[in-house]
């Protein structure tokens, strides 16, 4: 097959028009192409007088030597892009292997160690997905919280209440995103995140996708417990020998892979009490900011259309100070969550579902912080997050606490709402965000919201609803690992967001997938 390249569409074609444009790109007949597939499809929207569609397909075609010959560096032969597992271990895997924790890198390492032949238990202190749902959707309605089933705890892990964003600047030369996006496809996402540019899922389809993952990592020979969180470690000698659960049981571990998510500070306080390495790490807090969706479509796009998607942005800014400040997560037509896991806590995150078509578009606005501000011992970044979100719950009285930017900039409590309506799940309350927050934090995104309107007219409107606290955008801490992800303490593993690692669904999957290859480098299968 040939792949072709800067196949350029206007914004009203349908895709049997592909075939006729791929054609006329290679000045040949449309009836040449036997079968066509789209490999990449992206928006160009530099020039809002010429916004196009752009894409890569792969082709059949009957002349494909003819076509190679004409010099073009547009047309190339579809490379072999598929992900291969290898299985060279000889040693015999006494125990299966355990892992901790059913997120985006816990689900992905299981579902390939289950494939071939490895029979890997799952514990996951939340509940299974669909229970899940059901805890977090009552909580949203009631402020009642489980503290072990939430939106950052639970099957699916925190990503299940996100945009569910599948983009990645990792390269892919050994195709493990690729087969991420595979796996996803087999278990019924939609075909189109194999190649839109900035392809995603979204809460509501993202369910029935990790129910079909738990089905095929049990058919083939996996174990999932729920409700069963991670208590203790029995360590002998420098070596895992067995862990604890729920305070009470007792399992034999000699493999135990940590995939405890961003969240779990229990979890770490417990590692850093058994000495394994525990380091802290720059990370970035701040508020979410909505605006309507169609501002934000018409300063992107100069107009709007059926043809166009809710258009997203990036932005980026360094203050008078010398402080990073950017746009983290952004939700086209999406919601603001509660996203608390702690009593007396409250934290907050971006959700989208599939079809993004809430009236508003949301962003977290978040500001670097490093031990400079919270202090060199390995969890004092820790306590610097519970710190904001006590005082974030404290100050919404368990509600999500909102402002005007208006307000926030005049630091005075806002009393009521202005033209844009709040689109949020959980329970909200106007208040004074400048209390939650250190002041040079308030300085850095006053700063940088004002700048953000020079990219974007509105950004800074009165009226814009901010939220706090965006905390939980990355682990405040790195458990260090050796090239082979083993800590100080052999047998244990920590890989995705909780190892300090990743960030995101693709980056804790892949770090997932790599794990499983470790174990398949060392290990004979078991089944």
């Amino acid at each position: 097959m040939l792949r072709i390249r800067q196949v350029k569409a206007p914004l009203n074609h349908q895709l049997k028009d592909l075939v006729n444009l791929t054609a006329q790109k290679l000045k040949i007949k449309p009836t040449d192409i036997i079968n066509l597939k789209i490999n990449k499809k992206s928006l160009d929207a530099r020039n809002k007088e010429n916004i196009y569609y752009v894409y890569e397909v792969d082709i059949a075609v009957n002349n494909e030597k003819q076509i190679l010959k004409k010099v073009n560096k547009d047309v190339l032969l579809t490379p072999n892009e598929n992900y291969q597992f290898n299985i060279t271990g000889t040693k015999k895997l006494s125990n299966r292997p355990i892992i901790v924790g059913s997120g985006p890198a816990g689900l992905f390492c299981a579902y390939l160690l289950a494939q071939n032949g490895y029979e890997p238990l799952i514990i996951e202190r939340g509940e299974k997905i669909e229970d899940r749902i059901k805890t977090v959707n009552q909580f949203w309605k009631t402020g009642k919280l489980n503290l072990e089933s939430n939106v950052q705890f639970g099957e699916g892990g925190a990503g299940t209440f996100s945009d569910g964003k599948l983009n990645t600047l990792t390269k892919d030369k050994t195709y493990r995103y690729k087969k991420v996006i595979d796996i996803f496809i087999e278990n019924g996402a939609p075909k189109e995140i194999g190649y839109l540019n900035k392809p995603h899922i979204g809460t509501d389809l993202l369910k029935d996708v990790i129910i079909n993952m738990r089905k095929f990592i049990i058919k083939n020979g996996g174990e999932i417990y729920y409700n069963t969180c991670l208590t203790d470690l029995i360590i002998e000698n420098n070596t895992l020998k067995a862990i604890e659960v729920n305070n009470s049981k007792t399992i034999i571990c000699d493999n135990l892979i940590l995939a405890i998510g961003h969240s779990a500070r229990d979890t770490f306080k417990m590692l850093y009490g058994h000495h394994l390495e525990i380091v802290s790490k720059p990370f970035a807090v701040g508020i979410r900011i909505e605006h309507p969706q169609t501002m934000i479509n018409y300063n992107q796009y100069g107009f709007f259309n059926n043809y166009l998607p809710n258009a997203d942005y990036k932005l980026t800014y360094t203050t008078s100070k010398k402080r990073g400040v950017y746009s983290f997560c952004m939700c086209p037509g999406g919601y603001v969550v509660n996203a608390s896991s702690e009593k007396g806590l409250l934290a907050i995150n971006g959700m989208s579902n599939h079809n993004r078509n809430s009236i508003n578009a949301n962003s977290a606005i978040i500001v670097t912080v490093s031990q400079t501000d919270y202090g060199s011992n390995p969890l004092d970044g820790i306590e610097f997050q519970k710190n904001i979100e006590q005082k974030a719950y404290n100050l919404g009285k368990g509600k999500i606490p909102i402002q005007l930017f208006k307000d926030f900039v005049n630091n005075q409590k806002s009393t009521q709402l202005g033209k844009i309506k709040p689109v949020f799940k959980g329970e909200y309350t106007l208040t004074n965000l400048n209390e939650i927050y250190p002041s040079y934090i308030n300085e850095a995104l006053k700063e940088a919201i004002l700048a953000f309107d020079n990219k974007i007219k509105g950004f800074a409107r009165d009226d814009a609803i901010l939220a706090g606290g965006e905390t939980r955008t990355s682990s405040p801490v790195r458990i260090k690992r050796d090239n082979n992800f083993m800590t100080n303490i052999k047998g244990i593993y920590p890989i995705g967001e909780g190892s300090g690692y990743t960030g995101g669904i693709t980056t804790s999957a892949i770090d997932g997938i790599k794990m499983a290859e470790i174990i398949a480098s060392i290990y004979q299968k078991r089944k």
